[in-house]
């Protein structure tokens, strides 16, 4: 069974419907449905023209759902339009859906699984799995989303931008159980960059190119994380990263600078560099004086204190951090940090531990936990 085709079709599939008069969360429901009887039926008996087999299946399951609903003269009227038998048209709508999954009434982590479900082709499980909650629990964040949006035109625009902060969110969440994020957010950008001519679009991919072609590199064996400048360079994918810059820098050509060009072009600065002593801290301070200025992020901000650091020395670096809000995240990690470079380890010490403490995740405070002890050891000899 090709359950990469199947996801491939499932946002065509599905625009066909709600080009047909479906409301989004029936339509969604009935190809879920047929995907099942795909998985079942086609390993013995493959469709010639598995999208139209798909379509018709679909609307089948639409249909059959639509009799039993209460509204049965809507319905049926809706039934007329029925998609014409034959080969499957060759209309793609996954765009639309890609809009229509990021409205912005949704929640940030409601649009995440409607995307991964409608538009990724992902069951309810998988997406439960990779994001570590109960079935029962993302079942109903889909639901609600699905409600959501069930009125909405499938034929009004949609804001590239929120689309691009939505995969972004998928990529971050990176990965876990049988459903990698950050690839299959890789693999959605791609989609996207093929159907729109935007350099942030391209720019959306590079950063996620550039950024995962360090993951091998990122943890030990036994999940410890290892911070960037101790990473094993010789383990980085080589081929994202040339693949990631050559599209970063088609994208900077056009002279339309945004977020996530300014963001992969950090990234490419890191991944340039043969070493950690040999990277361009100077360019990357002013690339995030470009990022400052396009977002005003606090994390942008204390992100550049840090670079600062490197760049002009530790007293620079804490002298630019002292101008952020202390209960920022990894606020305290960062001076721990600076104060390190500056030859203060008690310090230095004392900031890692209480860093620890505000941590969000256990690889991180794990992470800062060994940084205070080392510190601490060292000082007691």
């Amino acid at each position: 069974m090709d359950e990469a085709l199947l996801r491939r079709l499932t946002p065509n599939v599905l625009g066909v419907l709600v080009r047909c008069g479906a409301d989004f969360a029936a339509a969604e429901d009935a190809v879920q449905d047929a995907l099942i009887d795909a998985i079942r039926r086609w390993p013995d008996d493959p469709p010639r023209d598995p999208k139209g087999w798909l379509v018709t299946v679909a609307w089948r399951k639409f249909l059959d759902q639509a009799r039993s609903d209460t509204a049965r003269r809507r319905r049926e009227d809706v039934a007329e339009q029925e998609p014409a038998s034959g080969p499957a048209p060759a209309v793609d709508d996954t765009l639309q859906l890609y809009f229509l999954c990021a409205h912005p009434s949704l929640s940030p982590s409601s649009a995440t699984a409607l995307t991964l479900r409608a538009v990724g082709g992902l069951t309810t499980r998988q997406i439960a799995q990779a994001y570590l909650v109960p079935e029962a629990t993302m079942a109903q964040r889909v639901s609600r989303a699905k409600r959501t949006v069930a009125g909405v035109r499938f034929d009004q625009p949609g804001d590239v931008a929120t689309v691009l902060r939505v995969l972004y969110l998928v990529f971050n969440e990176g990965y876990s159980g049988d459903i990698d994020l950050a690839a299959e957010a890789i693999r959605l950008a791609r989609q996207l960059v093929a159907r729109i001519d935007h350099p942030e679009v391209s720019g959306l991919l590079a950063l996620m190119l550039l950024h995962h072609a360090r993951r091998a590199s990122r943890t030990t064996s036994d999940g410890s994380l290892v911070p960037l400048a101790e990473q094993d360079r010789g383990r980085w994918d080589t081929a994202s990263i040339a693949e990631g810059i050559g599209i970063l820098q088609a994208a900077l050509a056009r002279d339309r600078l945004g977020e996530f060009q300014a963001q992969a072009a950090i990234a490419a600065l890191h991944a340039d560099a043969p070493t950690a002593e040999e990277t361009d801290w100077t360019q990357i301070v002013e690339w995030y004086d470009e990022l400052t200025r396009l977002t005003d992020s606090p994390v942008v901000r204390l992100n550049r204190a840090v670079a600062v650091g490197e760049a002009d020395g530790p007293r620079a670096g804490l002298a630019a951090l002292a101008e952020l809000d202390p209960a920022l995240p990894r606020h305290t990690a960062a001076a721990a940090y600076l104060h390190e470079r500056g030859g203060e380890p008690a310090t230095a010490a004392r900031l890692y531990a209480e860093a620890a403490h505000k941590a969000s995740n256990l690889a991180e405070r794990d992470y800062l936990t060994r940084q205070a002890a080392r510190l601490n050891t060292h000082r007691g000899r």
